[in-house]
């Protein structure tokens, strides 16, 4: 097939590369403009510039599709379907109506659970048993469109880093064999019940919220992992908690329990295993504490 690609980070990519393994002409790749990024804030392609670029294939960038004028030059792609994977800007009905076949998303979840902008982390926040990638057909909607097919895989104890990339490549499989026999896959309208969102994460969310119980905790710590990194500040000095354990024990909230950095929480006890001071390596807890010592009762904020 005839396929313009839209997407931007590093979930979109495997499914990229797919369509181009799978033998799809694709004529074009849309991503999100060039943002400032690293400590000299220089203007850095996204994920899936890069690796179209990297394909020989020709990248969009506008930073709105509203325009007539791009609208036309995307219809004059002449492309039987748009394959959209995080792509992050608003598609309007002209985008949606130019190919052929309309567009198709590769979206986090089982929809019509956690339609929206963060998918994976609400799913581990809520302490979801599954979650998956769903193929859907776009429409105005925010991820409301007929579901074309869709996967599963279980939670259990991954972090958002770990079940992004496995999503992704999920996704990507689920993506080439949808297309390669669109007849097998005819739309789904998605049920009325059970429609949940997943609002952007915020900043604030992130602060590790010692009042709930561990296994809350330990959820947040899994859902912030590796980015932007759960944390608690003691002494004005910030600490990022990338990997716990639930563990038993009672006490003030936010109160080490011991000298090995057990915390106590809501309801039972949270003991970090992998830890992150500013500016320097994650670490085991072990080597965090040889060189930082934090007794038993003091309260992490």
């Amino acid at each position: 097939m005839r396929i313009v690609f839209m997407g931007t980070p590093d979930f979109a990519v495997p499914t990229l590369r797919a369509l181009v393994a799978a033998g799809h002409d694709v004529v074009a790749a849309y991503s999100q403009p060039p943002r400032p990024a690293g400590r000299g804030k220089q203007l850095q392609p996204s994920a899936v510039h890069r690796a179209a670029e990297a394909l020989g294939i020709a990248v969009h960038t506008p930073v709105s599709l509203k325009g007539a004028e791009e609208q036309a030059a995307f219809a004059a792609l002449g492309a039987d379907v748009a394959v959209v994977a995080a792509y992050g800007l608003i598609l309007p009905q002209a985008i949606l109506d130019a190919p052929r076949l309309g567009c198709l998303n590769v979206h986090g979840s089982l929809l019509p659970r956690w339609r929206g902008a963060a998918p994976v982390q609400r799913a581990i926040l809520a302490g979801d048993a599954l979650t998956g990638v769903t193929i859907m057909q776009m429409e105005r909607g925010l991820d409301t469109g007929p579901m074309l097919a869709r996967v599963e895989t279980p939670v259990a104890g991954k972090t958002a880093g770990d079940l992004t990339t496995e999503l992704a490549e999920k996704g990507a499989a689920l993506m080439v064999s949808v297309l390669a026999d669109l007849p097998a896959h005819p739309p789904l309208v998605q049920p009325e019940e059970g429609v949940t969102y997943a609002h952007k994460i915020e900043k604030a969310e992130s602060r590790l919220d010692f009042t709930r119980s561990a296994a809350d905790v330990e959820r947040q710590i899994r859902a912030f992992a590796p980015a932007p990194g759960a944390f608690f500040e003691l002494e004005g000095e910030r600490y990022r908690v990338l990997a716990a354990d639930v563990a038993e024990g009672s006490g003030t909230p936010g109160t080490t329990l011991d000298a090995a950095l057990t915390i106590a929480c809501g309801e039972g006890a949270l003991v970090p295993t992998l830890v992150q001071r500013a500016g320097k390596p994650a670490m085991e807890t072990a080597a965090l504490l040889r060189g930082r010592v934090i007794p038993a009762g003091t309260h992490l904020g």
